[in-house]
């Protein structure tokens, strides 16, 4: 007896597992997307920054400062 509930609380625990991850489903989705949103933009701000670093750093060079 002790085997057979540990068994359903297993399947019980499982199946509470599987619908919060079901309702969670559109969150995950919207969180991705904004998570995407969010690399995408970090990664064109230092793109722009490493841009300025090498323009004043020829500049230097070229001026012979």
């Amino acid at each position: 007896m002790k085997a057979f509930c540990i068994g359903l609380l297993t399947l019980l625990i499982c199946a509470v597992f599987f619908w919060l991850g079901f309702l969670l489903f559109p969150f995950l989705i919207i969180l991705t997307f904004l998570l995407r949103v969010i690399v995408s933009v970090v990664l064109v701000i230092l793109a722009i920054w490493l841009l300025g670093k090498v323009v004043i750093f020829s500049w230097y060079k070229l001026n012979g400062k």
